[in-house]
């Protein structure tokens, strides 16, 4: 214990000089240290610290309300808009899927350690893969007090020591939050350095957290695509992100009517401030005629605003007619853009033009054309017949999801537990040289 003081006392001297970069140092040989320690950790014990933060949250609930209140109360004064008020708001409800939360993280399959792929080679070894954690994970969020526990539960499973720099609209909540997960993690035995929540919302944190590679080994953004832009464009250590969420849904002309309808309101209606909801829809031709006016008093009843093309207007004259800019727009709200296309091959043009790789859907009876849109449309996520909300982390059978990567390397699409891991190459002999 005596090492964790002088640890933190560091640490508060540096930040009390006004050191942030000297502060954030501090953290980072911390979290490598503890990093060491957590690649030691059997399942059953970060289990045990993640039911242990569960109790400890249960226990201070007052507390975090508390400190919540602090935080809705200056996010009023500084004019925080409703839906980031709402983000921000935590409640009994809320407390208690965060808890519930706890408990499902630890109910999932370890990845750490799977061994896959052995097999023998010629000269009598065996070759195989195993799974092991990446290391230290920065996360930079922003709103959301949540994401503070979610985080630190989705690192800690998959062995990774994370450090969490909330937005400074969430910093009391963050705090108490993180006050229940150190508790948590002393309760079980694991050092307090394997969830660091960091005590300053000066922005040079950002800064010196994105560009420490000997102490951080990936960062994680989660926020609005000014503060993904900026970590893209300074940072030096690798970075798991997605910019924006613009979905499309492809209607064919064999589509199903009655899927297709249902398939293409959920998509857009069902939540409109997330990631993967549909914010332009394409139609086939020779059937919008028939699908854009029953879509359109579909839409209407939701009071979603429609913005078309020339040929959709000319069906539905109460459109705004779109601009070159609608068709990149990720709206977030109750908006839609509407184009009428000439078959498969207009509307992949138009989504490999205007999308950004996040989801995107076709709703087709034609086996040949889902295969073509599978193959050919390049983004993380692919759906054929279904709606783009199921781009979901949970949906996909993860359990949980730290988010969406719409990047190649090295994890692509929803990243749960599998997605904080890598593998490396294992060998066993029975004592064979090289000839």
């Amino acid at each position: 214990m005596s090492g964790l003081n002088a640890f933190q006392n560091e640490a508060q001297q540096q930040l009390a000089a006004g050191d942030v970069p000297a502060y954030i140092q501090v953290l980072g040989r911390e979290a490598r240290s503890a990093a060491s320690e957590l690649r030691r950790a059997d399942t059953g014990l970060k289990n045990r610290a993640l039911n242990a933060m569960a109790l400890r949250l249960a226990a201070s609930k007052r507390l975090i309300l508390e400190a919540n209140a602090l935080d809705m109360q200056r996010g009023k004064e500084s004019g925080l808009d409703a839906a980031l008020l709402d983000r921000l708001s935590l409640d009994d409800q809320r407390i208690e899927a965060m808890i519930e939360g706890l408990h499902q993280v630890a109910a999932l399959p370890d990845p750490v350690g799977e061994i896959t792929d052995m097999r023998y080679r010629p000269s009598g070894i065996q070759v195989g893969k195993m799974r092991v954690p990446l290391g230290v994970i920065g996360i930079i969020y922003e709103s959301r007090p949540n994401v503070t526990l979610e985080a630190a539960s989705l690192c800690l499973k998959s062995g990774n020591a994370c450090l969490l720099r909330g937005g400074s609209e969430a910093s009391a909540s963050n705090a108490a939050i993180g006050d229940c997960i150190q508790q948590g993690l002393a309760d079980a035995g694991l050092p307090a350095a394997s969830v660091q929540v960091v005590a300053t919302t000066d922005r040079a944190a950002v800064g010196a957290m994105i560009s420490m590679p000997d102490y951080v080994d990936v960062i994680i953004p989660r926020g609005g695509k000014s503060l993904i832009e900026r970590i893209s464009r300074e940072a030096t250590v690798p970075v798991i992100k997605h910019l924006d969420g613009v979905c499309h849904v492809y209607i064919d002309t064999t589509a199903d009517p009655a899927k297709a309808m249902a398939i293409a309101v959920n998509a857009k209606t069902h939540r409109y401030g997330t990631c993967n909801t549909m914010e332009t829809l394409l139609v086939d031709a020779p059937i919008a005629d028939i699908v854009l006016p029953q879509l359109a008093s579909a839409y209407a009843e939701h009071h979603v605003e429609l913005r078309g093309c020339e040929r959709t207007k000319a069906l539905l004259p109460n459109v705004v007619l779109a601009t070159e800019e609608d068709w990149a727009a990720e709206y977030l709200a109750p908006i839609l853009a509407i184009k009428v296309v000439d078959g498969i091959d207009e509307a992949m043009r138009h989504i490999e033009q205007f999308g950004s790789h996040h989801t995107d859907a076709i709703v087709t009876q034609d086996y040949s054309l889902a295969r073509r849109f599978m193959a050919e449309v390049d983004s993380s996520s692919v759906v054929v017949n279904a709606s783009t909300r199921f781009a979901d982390g949970f949906e996909y059978g993860l359990g949980a999801e730290i988010g969406i990567s719409t990047d190649k390397l090295h994890a692509r699409g929803p990243v749960g537990l599998e997605g904080l891991t890598t593998q490396k190459y294992i060998v066993f002999g029975d004592g064979q040289v090289r000839q």
